[in-house]
């Protein structure tokens, strides 16, 4: 008994050393299980993956389970900076390390990255996410009947593009997409499976959305960071300050209820992003919406923008009570949250985003911006069909 004591003091003593004090695989603070087998300290989510595992991790808690001398030994002589050295000495600068609160695919095809397939243990000149060209069948929502089909995804390096194809591939691709301005996020929840990825681009002045899975987890995983990569080499070039947001994770998505610029029209429910790095907040008829129905932009309290929460009155058609005001220069915009605590987290949301200084190539979005409400304003006052706009920079 006092052994066994001895033994869990020593295993809570090496997971607050500084290298073993988060999850060896996450990141996540304060892991309260191990893999005894690989001797790394891991957090509860991680190791369901490990258990899966079973040939290559075996996993016990250092709290609740028997450790013997042999295996805390063990412990003792690895830890996660040993195994960070080993398992991930050659992983690219573009493949995407989960956090804590990521998704379990990327969860656990980082695992098993690691550990099953050792990807990162030799000096590979090339992987399947970085041969410069990737392609293969994902399933795609239709973007007005709702409709997963099969459709063939090109993404080259060659031109800087990704390309998808309906069933007759002798008619071109029906779409070519800029790595530009395109962005990869897992959204498993909205789309409904669990290998779901958003992916986003700009075209013709509109923030367009394609909702895409794969059934074999891998395969979704090699498909992100396929993107991740080609988008790499495009901004290590174009515009290398940006290689931090090779892909990005939005600062804030939901639904919240907006009126229009009298504030006496009714209050529409409407699906709200929030993009921290174009300073964008887009909002769509639903959460699965190909295209944007409008976009507002969001600058820094140097330039008169600002965010608080209010109670707004005499207003028309809102089902919810808690509001949140963004003042800009041009216009007052009144949004309306279910809950008090959707509504605390859109403020500080959009706190963080005015807090920042503006950035020079934030000013061209915020024309674009302007020039797109226009737009709209003339395409539902006026009826004009299409508008064409061109921006002149001197």
């Amino acid at each position: 008994m006092a052994n066994r004591e001895k033994n869990k003091k020593t295993l809570l003593e090496l997971a607050k050393l500084p290298e073993n004090s988060c999850c060896a695989d996450c990141g996540a603070a304060d892991p309260d299980w191990a893999s005894y087998t690989l001797g790394i300290f891991v957090c509860l989510n991680c190791s369901g993956t490990h258990r899966n595992l079973s040939t290559i991790s075996r996993i016990k808690s250092i709290r609740l389970d028997f450790w013997d001398d042999e295996l805390v030994q063990f412990m003792k002589s690895n830890g996660n900076r040993a195994a960070k050295n080993f398992y991930e000495k050659y992983v690219p600068v573009f493949y995407y390390q989960p956090q804590p609160d990521d998704c379990e695919v990327l969860r656990e095809q980082w695992i098993r990255a690691k550990y099953e397939r050792k990807e990162f243990t030799e000096e590979k000149t090339e992987r399947p996410y970085t041969a410069g060209v990737y392609e293969g069948m994902l399933w795609k929502k239709g973007k007005d009947n709702g409709q997963f089909l099969e459709r063939k995804f090109v993404l080259s390096v060659h031109d800087f593009t990704l390309k998808y194809y309906k069933e007759d591939e002798s008619k071109g691709p029906k779409a070519t997409i800029s790595v530009k301005g395109l962005n990869a996020t897992f959204q498993p929840e909205k789309i409904g499976h669990a290998h779901g990825l958003q992916i986003t681009y700009s075209v013709d002045d509109h923030t367009r959305n394609l909702f895409v899975y794969h059934k074999n987890g891998w395969e979704i995983v090699n498909w992100f960071n396929a993107i991740r990569a080609i988008r790499h080499v495009y901004l290590k070039t174009a515009f290398p300050t940006l290689i931090p947001w090779i892909t990005r994770s939005y600062l804030k998505e939901g639904y919240m209820e907006k009126t229009g610029p009298l504030q006496r029209e009714p209050f529409k429910k409407r699906w709200f992003i929030l993009d921290s790095l174009d300073r964008k907040l887009l909002y769509f008829k639903t959460q699965l919406d190909a295209i944007e129905l409008g976009v507002v932009f969001i600058g820094s309290e140097n330039h008169g923008y600002s965010v608080r929460e209010c109670v707004p009155k005499g207003t028309r058609g809102n089902k919810w009570k808690c509001g949140v005001i963004v003042e800009t220069p041009d216009r007052q915009f009144v949004f309306m949250c279910e809950q008090e605590r959707d509504q605390r987290e859109w403020v500080e949301a959009l706190k963080t985003v005015i807090s920042k200084p503006m950035m020079p190539q934030d000013y061209t979005s915020k024309i674009i911006t302007l020039l797109i409400r226009c737009a709209n304003v003339a395409k539902h006052k006026w009826g004009v069909k299409k508008i064409t706009l061109c921006v002149l920079f001197s």
